[in-house]
């Protein structure tokens, strides 16, 4: 019970301990043993004829020769990129523990100085595998360390000088560092490998998210080259519908489906005509090309309004109102943001927009309770949410309903833009959470069009 109650401890310390481990290829496990071998057989080749010292040669040579054999057959039966399982990759860890373990019964225990390397196989596991089957090896290291602290031969020596006697404080102390060493460097090995494998995690969402708003936009295009090429068929079917509508030998029936093919014919031309004139008119044209900051937030927020909460906008400034490039990832991010302020506001969300002629900048406001203190030092980075599956959940309760994906794309989006975006709570003794983003109106005039393509 004791091992499984410490799983659930780790479980507990580490609530989202699977999320992006990964299978490791048997190529890199092969490749680190033979690292280990080599070592290995050097050690025991030179205590043996370099040092002259006294202890099973020829035992050792076995054990090293069994993780060799181990090597082989992974080698010669698995492809060289197939990748282990957890379980797998955790059996061969615990066989290099328990080799380890063999070589330094036979080689003073832990009065050998290359008892450290218990570390090695942990560390690998911290880096690579889940908590739960860290904690397994972990146990299994500390138990091997245990046994050889009191059962070992005795360190190979000079059989021409004493034996050194260690005091058992002094193995205990061994004992004592190599335990703590295997907690806190798998705890910190973990941590890290985790932030790593969440970021590029984070990353290839948001490559996705970019990734179809790029196939949305062929899309336009696509629709634009249809439009062009359906206008000759559709006119050749409007002028043999109008040939034959006035031939006075059809009946009343037949004439009556000829004017409606026509009046389909024409609403079909009315529809492609829409396509292809949002790239030859000169307002459409201006529009999509680029907008001012008002349209951007007009175009923003319509879909947007919905009866329960107010959304009220405040758009003044200092000079001529600047423009930007109507791109998709911009309307993403704002909208994003609004949509999280919706979610969490009691009555209203505030949109105020300013300009001067050096800056411009976006805030939003919410009156929910804002972001809670230890989310809010975090926003941005992924999968850290304040969302809910409850939207009667605020910011303040940091429960995770989301992945936390969405301001980390948000954020990184807007800031390629040459933004600055900062969260914050309102002062008091108003409540709610705001975000600000802020522009060099050089940056947002010119240069968000080449940052928000790529």
């Amino acid at each position: 019970m004791g091992l499984f109650s410490a799983i659930s401890i780790f479980k507990n310390i580490f609530p989202d301990y699977s999320r992006g481990i990964q299978n490791m290829r048997v190529n890199t496990l092969v490749r680190l043993r033979w690292l280990a071998i080599f070592g290995q057989t050097i050690t025991v080749l030179g205590v043996q004829f370099g040092f002259g010292f006294e202890f099973p040669f020829w035992f050792c040579l076995y054990i090293v020769a069994l993780s060799a054999l181990l090597n082989i057959f992974l080698k010669l039966r698995l492809p060289t990129n197939f990748r282990l399982n957890q379980s797998a990759v955790t059996l061969v860890l615990a066989f290099d523990i328990l080799q380890l373990a063999g070589l330094l019964y036979l080689t003073g225990g832990l009065q050998n100085p290359f008892s450290i390397l218990f570390l090695a196989p942990v560390l690998i596991s911290a880096t690579a595998l889940s908590p739960e089957r860290t904690l397994v090896l972990g146990l299994i290291a500390t138990g091997c360390t245990t046994l050889l602290a009191l059962i070992h031969e005795p360190l190979p020596w000079n059989p021409y000088s004493d034996q050194p006697v260690l005091p058992f404080l002094f193995i205990s102390s061994i004992w004592l560092s190599l335990f703590i060493s295997m907690v806190f460097i798998s705890i910190y090995a973990w941590q890290v490998g985790a932030e790593a494998r969440q970021l590029a995690g984070a990353v290839s969402a948001m490559e996705l998210v970019i990734e179809r708003e790029q196939h949305l936009t062929r899309l336009d295009g696509l629709a634009a080259a249809a439009a062009h090429e359906l206008g000759t068929p559709l006119a050749t079917i409007a002028l043999i519908a109008k040939e034959l509508s006035n031939n006075p030998s059809h009946d009343k029936d037949t004439k009556a489906d000829l004017e409606l093919l026509r009046e389909q014919v024409v609403r079909c031309r009315e529809i492609l005509g829409q396509l292809t004139s949002l790239g030859r008119n000169e307002d459409s044209s201006e529009f999509l090309s680029s907008v001012t900051i008002r349209h951007l937030i007009e175009e923003t927020v319509t879909p947007l309004q919905t009866p329960d909460t107010r959304i009220d906008i405040d758009i003044s400034g200092i000079g001529k109102e600047p423009r930007c490039v109507n791109k998709s990832a911009l309307i993403f991010s704002l909208t994003n943001i609004i949509d999280n302020a919706l979610d969490y506001a009691e009555t209203y969300v505030s949109i105020s927009a300013y300009w001067d002629e050096s800056t411009v900048s976006i805030e939003i406001r919410d009156d929910g309770q804002g972001y809670a203190p230890d989310v809010l030092s975090r926003l941005g980075e992924p999968y850290v949410t304040t969302r809910s599956h409850n939207r009667d959940t605020n910011h303040a309760t940091g429960e995770s309903g989301g992945l936390g994906l969405g301001l980390f794309i948000t954020k990184t989006l807007i800031e390629r833009s040459g933004a600055i975006l900062t969260f914050s709570n309102a002062v008091p003794p108003d409540h709610g959470a705001v975000t600000r983003i802020v522009w060099e109106r050089h940056d947002f005039e010119q240069e968000t069009n080449q940052n928000l393509i790529h």
